[in-house]
């Protein structure tokens, strides 16, 4: 074998590991963006799996599947979360949560779902995030706004609860 060859073994050889990005969405009312997908239950933020074959970085990601899902351009503001998510029958999750802003009304309004992966989409409390998105991701979300209203910083998490 060269040592191309045992590289590439190597390489082959490790974890796997799945990677996603999502953009927290809020109103001027502090209310948070969730979309409501057809492939699954439950809801979700917009967002989805980061495609590292292309070299897509998070930020390059949570901007692609936030135009495609939604149909809003909008550059990610910082990072907000990153969550260690262990798998249940598929490989452990890192999951990128950035700032999305808070929308103006026009842009409530210039909403369009991507009708082959979304239902529908609405606005939620902070009240009504453990009831719209249970387990890891409602924490995440919820960690995510204590980072907004601190003002400053990233969290780390792990399956949703803040590790540092």
């Amino acid at each position: 074998m060269t040592t191309t060859d045992d590289f590439a073994a190597y390489i082959a050889g490790l974890p796997r590991v799945l990677a996603g990005a999502a953009a927290l969405f809020r109103d001027a009312e502090g209310r948070v963006l969730l979309v409501d997908p057809n492939y699954r239950e439950g809801w979700a933020l917009p967002g989805g799996t980061i495609e590292s074959d292309d070299g897509e970085t998070p930020r390059e990601g949570v901007r692609r599947e936030t135009l495609e899902e939604i149909g809003l351009d909008r550059e990610p503001g910082r990072l907000l979360a990153v969550d260690w998510v262990a798998g249940a029958g598929r490989p452990p999750l890192v999951a990128y949560l950035y700032d999305g802003g808070v929308l103006t009304e026009s842009e409530l309004k210039a909403i369009r779902l991507q009708e082959e992966e979304l239902l529908s989409w609405r606005l939620v409390t902070r009240e009504e995030i453990p009831g719209h998105l249970p387990g890891a991701l409602g924490r995440r979300v919820l960690a995510a706004l204590d980072v907004l209203a601190e003002g400053a910083g990233t969290v780390e998490l792990e399956n949703g609860d803040r590790v540092a």
